[in-house]
């Protein structure tokens, strides 16, 4: 049985002012802790018997309890809970962006906002196999509970940082890539195996700081090129379109 005071610490990691105090986030599901767990041990785990009886080698390792599917609704921050609830230390990497760059390719988000297309494009970046993600300052939280849930388990294999973007895009020597409205056609460059790849804020894009550091401007094109068409992508389906052309075959 879950604590009333397990419960009301679980619900305040809602807040990220309590996660950076307490140094703690939430992730929930089968998926997401067994991803976790490959990489990191949890400070308390609440689940059912029956994810018990599949993960009994944690019994012993951390805070637990065996609870019923009721009881951990009542501690969930999802609407639907699945099984197992775990709290996690939040990791601080220390990788820099400019020595990264220099060898493996590697995003930046500038002020992505929403935290399901963060989560989304961590997961993006695991599956094309980019095992660092830079986040300006005024990005949206990756522990943010809705942020985690959407990597599906990525953060096992993708390092988020958050950084002064500008002041770090200054000391990149590497190629630095944007998506901007005045860019050149992304299906027509050659692109590099390494570098940086700034994606922007949902509303208003790449800022005009960061943009002026980018080194090779980019356009995702519409099709046909003279139709109208909406505005713009979402920041997370563009960054799909351009993380798999940068690893189509024809650019290897």
């Amino acid at each position: 049985m879950i604590s009333k005071a397990r419960i009301k610490q679980i619900k305040g990691l809602e807040r990220k002012k309590n996660r950076l105090a307490e140094g703690l986030f939430v992730a929930e599901g089968p998926k997401l802790v067994g991803e976790l767990l490959t990489v990191m041990r949890p400070v308390y785990v609440a689940a059912t018997e029956e994810w018990w009886a599949a993960s009994s080698r944690l019994k012993g390792e951390c805070e637990a309890d065996v609870v019923t599917n009721s009881e951990l609704q009542r501690a969930s921050l999802l609407q639907h809970p699945q099984a197992v609830l775990a709290l996690f230390p939040i990791p601080h990497p220390t990788a820099k962006m400019a020595e990264v760059a220099q060898r493996e390719l590697c995003l930046a988000l500038d002020g992505v906002q929403d935290p399901g297309n963060l989560g989304t494009i961590v997961r993006l970046a695991d599956w094309f196999g980019i095992r660092h993600v830079f986040c300006s300052t005024d990005s949206a939280d990756i522990f943010n509970p809705k942020a985690t849930q959407a990597t599906m388990g990525a953060l096992s294999h993708v390092s988020v940082h958050y950084i002064d973007l500008v002041n770090e895009l200054r000391q990149t020597e590497a190629p630095v890539y944007g998506t901007l409205l005045d860019g050149e056609n992304i299906y027509e460059q050659e692109l590099s195996e390494h570098g940086v790849i700034i994606m922007g804020n949902e509303g208003r894009g790449i800022t005009p700081e960061a943009a002026a550091l980018v080194s090779h401007r980019l356009l995702i094109p519409p099709y046909p090129a003279n139709r109208p068409t909406v505005e713009s992508l979402n920041v997370a389906i563009a960054t799909a379109i351009v993380c798999s052309i940068f690893r189509s075959p024809r650019q290897s």
